[in-house]
């Protein structure tokens, strides 16, 4: 389980790099980005079904299909006129506390080891991305708050689902219409470049589509406060990503900020009550 989590969370740091990448360097428009993104992630994900062994009934939901389409667009549009560390701040904090209230309000509780490892994670998203950042656009800044809210809803409705890869496929495809929608509203104003084609490819077809089966096939697992701090890391990873890949900065601030973090996640992932609970439901 914690080795398909981790694979999950590079694929949404990815994904956050990918899109850094193709906007600021101006290789692509963030809706004609964010229109490639979900149709090569539908297309992929209808490959892989087609030769999947035991192809399960797919469920198709409007509501689902629109959650992660407001996610992804107002990721894409965020991401153009915000500064990355706070949008991934606060993209990733809308989704801790909506999750997180989401689950107390259904009957969740947290002890004082996952409070406390809570406490430590988001104190060490604050130290990594607060300090130095400029003051966001109050516009973009609530664009990024409405992706995170697009997020928490589309990974809470993974709970409900029966096949991670037949419903993530169903949800990409009733994603399009929605990005088409908004694509047409900013036609005027988009500009592809090969580039910015081959980062969405990548975003859509590799960092989104398998790491989102992967990513209904693990929140049908744990409960929704470990679901929400595990991606408290994606932030840490993205800001490794653009150090590898963009050529950003390391400071000690980032590599402590880091550990921070983690230490929290594990905090909660590693809750002994939880873990035994698991255990039994299992037996």
């Amino acid at each position: 389980m914690l080795f398909k989590i981790m694979i999950a969370m590079l694929a949404f740091a990815a994904n956050s790099v990918l899109c850094r990448l193709a906007l600021t360097d101006q290789y692509i428009d963030p809706m004609s980005f964010s229109l490639i993104r979900v149709c090569s992630g539908a297309a992929v994900l209808l490959l892989l079904y087609l030769f999947s062994a035991q192809k399960a009934k797919i469920e198709w939901n409007v509501i689902n299909g629109f959650f992660l389409a407001l996610y992804i667009v107002a990721f894409s549009w965020a991401y153009l006129h915000i500064d990355a560390g706070v949008g991934a701040l606060l993209l990733f904090g809308t989704v801790q506390l909506s999750m997180v209230s989401y689950g107390l309000w259904h009957g969740e509780k947290i002890n004082i080891q996952r409070g406390a490892g809570l406490g430590i994670a988001i104190l060490g998203i604050f130290i990594l991305l607060l300090p130095g950042a400029a003051a966001p656009n109050l516009v973009y800044a609530a664009m990024m708050v409405l992706s995170g809210i697009g997020w928490a809803l589309y990974s809470i409705a993974g709970k409900n689902m029966q096949s991670s890869l037949a419903s993530t496929l169903a949800n990409f495809v009733l994603a399009i219409p929605f990005v088409l929608l908004v694509y047409a509203a900013f036609y005027t104003k988009s500009f592809v470049q090969p580039q910015g084609v081959l980062l969405a490819v990548l975003s859509g077809g590799l960092a989104s589509s398998g790491a989102y089966v992967l990513w209904y096939a693990i929140v049908k697992q744990i409960d929704r406060v470990t679901a929400s701090s595990v991606q408290l890391s994606v932030p840490c990873l993205a800001i490794l990503g653009g150090v590898l890949f963009i050529g950003e900065a390391l400071s000690w601030r980032i590599i402590i900020a880091t550990v921070i973090v983690l230490v929290g996640i594990a905090l909660v992932v590693f809750d002994k009550s939880v873990l035994n609970s698991a255990v039994k439901v299992k037996s």
